[in-house]
């Protein structure tokens, strides 16, 4: 059992690292892409990327029914039991399924594109460019299946590969487009780039599973439970767009377009930042858990380990981030969006409930229980727009942080309570005890920021964030081989 726990927390911690620092290189690629397409096309050529891109991104939600999602958790059943004939199967009905949607998305966009020219576009006529991306939402319906395939067959390194091509793409394709074409290149880039990600997920997917078209529409029937699921999921994004815009909305009609930039800035720098370790919930922790969500006992061991892991990951991080914040920001925009500050330093302690919440959060879509998952979201996005109205009219932006906070600590114990009672989940006291150090050292590294200044704020943030790395490495060293790996290649070299 030790030497399976022990390996259970190197496969945590391997495949953290590895999309964590995946997400980083697109975070950097995204960066130097960015600063070329600003230089190449303008303010007004970003805006217009920028709408296409949301424009599709939009219908391909709208139009997908989150089969990209809710089929991980049949395939990794299958992986799990061994059952390749039904994994083959159900492979084929998921691709059915894909085809189906990606049919249904282009031809909305066909369909709706004089619309979206007229209310988007206040001078000229759009129809086409819209209708020219059309094969764009088709592609990423596509794309979206054969990675769910990538992720229930454990493929990790695969989809890594993918990832890292699809931003390298990117890079490589938009800027030479965009400078011998300027503004009439975006339509292009935006469909070149969904074939080269279809392609490059196809290369692998069909590796595993040779494509069959015969017989596919005859067992589309047989996937509606996976629809059902996918659905509820993209409801639930949905109410979360909503949500977002209604709180943009007002902080804009009671603030200010500055107070609008400040609010996105903090929500970005501190939700994307963690982002880069949540990131491979969804690709490799999400898989593994719906291969045993009938299993209580193993679906509590997946749950504590991964918990465990991402724990000591992220709230070293956090405290960090909390202690460079002052620093970060102005390099990362510029002194003018120093009042940010104090809000998104708040509103990191929202991160380190979220990676207790998450691991037992997914528990819901593992057991296959849509509608408990739309009701969750749900009540988190109410509770979130209420807290940012409430916590902005009081303390202004910095409310607004605090407000973000407070969502999730009630959106933690709103799925503990549920998890306790629904599925028999219970924290182990080793979670309990590195849960309680590493926030009460992030507690303490936010007070600094409250009742500190000057050189003494400095000394004492450096210790608290040496205490919380320390503290975090020396129990992975404990239950890793890492730091004997470590030591055997320091040793090679």
């Amino acid at each position: 059992m030790n030497q399976e726990r022990d390996e259970g927390y190197s496969h945590v911690l391997k495949y953290t690292g590895v999309f964590g620092g995946v997400q980083g290189l697109n975070v950097l690629i995204g960066l130097v892409r960015n600063k070329f397409v600003a230089m190449l096309l303008g303010p007004g050529g970003m805006g217009l990327v920028s709408l296409f891109t949301t424009t599709v991104q939009l219908l391909s939600q709208a139009t997908n029914l989150g089969v990209s999602f809710s089929a991980v958790r049949h395939i990794s059943e299958c992986y799990d039991a061994g059952d390749t004939e039904r994994a083959a199967h159900f492979v084929r009905v998921v691709r059915g399924w894909c085809l189906l949607t990606a049919l249904l998305g282009m031809l909305l966009c066909i369909v709706v594109g004089p619309f979206l020219s007229n209310t988007t576009f206040a001078w000229g006529d759009h129809t086409l460019h819209f209708i020219l991306l059309s094969p764009a939402i088709g592609m990423l319906a596509i794309t979206g299946g054969e990675t769910a395939i990538l992720k229930g067959q454990r493929r990790l390194g695969a989809l890594a590969l993918v990832q890292i091509c699809s931003a390298l793409a990117s890079l490589v394709i938009s800027i030479p487009i965009y400078y011998f074409f300027w503004q009439a290149g975006i339509v292009p880039v935006i469909v070149l780039m969904a074939f080269v990600t279809m392609c490059a997920t196809l290369r692998f997917s069909l590796r595993l599973y040779p494509l069959q078209l015969r017989g596919m529409c005859g067992i589309l029937g047989e996937g509606m439970e996976m629809v059902r699921l996918g659905v509820a999921f993209t409801l639930a994004g949905i109410v979360g767009s909503a949500a977002e815009m209604v709180i943009r909305s007002y902080l804009n009609v009671v603030g200010d377009l500055d107070m609008l930039g400040f609010y996105n800035a903090g929500y970005m720098l501190t939700i994307t930042y963690a982002g880069l370790v949540f990131s491979a919930m969804d690709t490799d922790y999400y898989p593994r858990l719906s291969g045993v969500n009938q299993d209580v006992e193993a679906t509590n061991f997946t749950v504590n380990r991964q918990m465990e892991v991402s724990l000591l990951i992220v709230a070293p991080m956090l405290t960090a981030l909390i202690a460079l914040l002052p620093v970060f920001i102005p390099q990362l925009f510029t002194s003018e969006f120093l009042p940010v500050v104090p809000m998104a330093q708040v509103a990191a302690l929202a991160m380190f409930f979220k990676v207790l919440t998450l691991p037992v959060a997914y528990i819901t879509l593992a057991r296959g229980y849509s509608l408990s998952y739309l009701a969750f979201e749900s009540a988190y996005y109410v509770a979130l727009v209420l807290l940012i109205v409430i916590g902005y009219e009081q303390w202004g932006l910095w409310g607004t942080g605090l407000a973000i906070a407070l969502a999730h600590a009630f959106e933690f114990m709103m799925i503990h309570v549920y998890a306790y009672k629904k599925y028999g989940y219970r924290m182990t006291v080793t979670v309990s005890q590195y849960a309680f150090v590493l926030f009460t050292l992030g507690g303490l590294a936010y007070a600094c920021t409250i009742l500190l200044t000057g050189i003494v704020y400095w000394v004492v943030e450096l210790l608290v964030v040496l205490a919380s790395g320390l503290y975090s490495l020396q129990i992975l060293r404990q239950k890793t081989h890492l730091w004997q790996a470590l030591t055997r290649r320091f040793r090679k070299s």
